[in-house]
């Protein structure tokens, strides 16, 4: 070999390494074979992220277990991936979505001229003469500014409301534990999310559509009207009630439905309350419950808002352009959200920890931001 070819022959040895020493760390991992199947089509978003973002919903470590997670677009589900042993039939608690459906009723109620908005909310034991929760209003219940006294998360079961309310000494008869209560402060003046206001709303159905106080007859009457005026008519026709020994469902929470029957609560609001065209609830109702409380802008009327709110962590994205954004949201982390201008529904349900709720909420703006609109 001629000498002069050496220093080349040398060069060309030295390659590899070099190039080993110029790699570039690795990206992101692809996202995974489940992600991929719950793609049906990406709606627009770009497929990679998309099951990353997928995957990032279902990193139980992080967020907890997501049970279900559906996204509809145009009225389309786009997106649908279930853990093990659970699928599109899985009945699934949405705890604290309930009171949308009971904001439903509710809605349906006034529109049939049986509640009033602004007059004193029918609660007997409040009409006693010099009984200052006289003051309260239907209107103030539904935006939770009622001012009863109630402790929803306490660290302690029993100093917990909720858990009393729905557990302890109040589950036999829910909404006499809830209407009980006293003001802690003037109706109207203070936001204070409440499980008791959703029975308490739950009971007066019951008081205006029948007479009877058998637990029975009160049952019936409430489902029958809730399954023809509300369930059904929504598209949520394997939903679950549930009702207490007084006959009063349990309009907090205690519903159950598929990942699908949630996503049709989300298109009905994103709907302003229309089905294929056909008004099932006035356009004016969907709005009052979409329109900021004079106490939060973050709350409306059973369902969150995309405002900030006054103080605390906010419970949607105002971050994000898109002002329009609304939720039904439950404990331990279920969302259903509607974007109207994305023409979009998303419906995460499961079991996250308080310590796991920070990293949902951010991976659920992260998927929704995927989105064009």
């Amino acid at each position: 070999m001629s000498p002069r070819y050496l220093p080349l022959i040398l060069a060309l040895a030295l390659l590899p390494p070099l190039a080993a020493c110029d790699r570039q760390p690795d990206g992101p991992p692809p996202p995974s074979a489940e992600a991929k199947a719950a793609i049906r089509d990406d709606g627009g978003a770009p497929s990679v992220p998309l099951g990353r973002a997928i995957d990032a919903l279902f990193d139980e470590e992080a967020v907890g277990r997501t049970q279900a997670l559906l996204v509809m677009k145009r009225g389309t589900v786009v997106v649908e991936r279930y853990a093990p042993e659970t699928g599109a039939k899985t009945s699934l608690p949405g705890w604290s979505m309930a009171q949308c459906i009971t904001s439903l009723m509710i809605g349906q109620l006034v529109s049939d001229g049986r509640l009033r908005m602004d007059e004193t909310a029918p609660v007997p034991d409040w009409q006693r003469p010099g009984d200052p929760r006289g003051e309260i209003t239907l209107r103030q219940l539904l935006q939770m500014r009622s001012g009863l006294r109630h402790e929803e998360n306490a660290q302690s079961e029993s100093k917990s409301d909720r858990m009393r309310m729905l557990f302890l000494d109040g589950r036999d008869d829910m909404a006499a534990y809830a209407e009980a209560q006293p003001l802690e402060a003037p109706a109207g003046r203070l936001f204070e999310p409440s499980s008791a206001t959703g029975v308490i709303l739950a009971d007066l159905a019951s008081r205006v559509l029948t007479d009877s106080r058998d637990p029975d007859l009160r049952h019936r009457a409430v489902a029958d009207y809730l399954r023809t005026r509300v369930l059904d008519p929504v598209g949520m026709k394997s939903t679950r009630v549930t009702f207490d020994r007084a006959g009063t469902l349990v309009g907090s929470s205690m519903m159950l439905a598929p990942a699908r029957d949630w996503a049709q609560l989300g298109e009905f609001l994103r709907h302003n309350g229309s089905v294929k065209g056909a008004q099932v609830l006035p356009h004016r109702w969907v709005t009052f419950m979409r329109t900021a409380s004079p106490r939060n802008p973050a709350y409306g009327a059973g369902v969150w808002l995309n405002g900030t709110p006054p103080e605390g962590v906010a419970p949607l994205w105002p971050g994000q352009p898109r002002k329009d954004l609304f939720a039904c949201r439950g404990e331990h982390g279920q969302y259903v959200v509607g974007s109207p201008g994305q023409l979009l529904t998303v419906v995460r349900l499961g079991h996250s920890a308080p310590e796991q709720y920070g990293a949902l909420h951010d991976r659920m703006g992260v998927l929704l931001d995927l989105f064009p609109g």
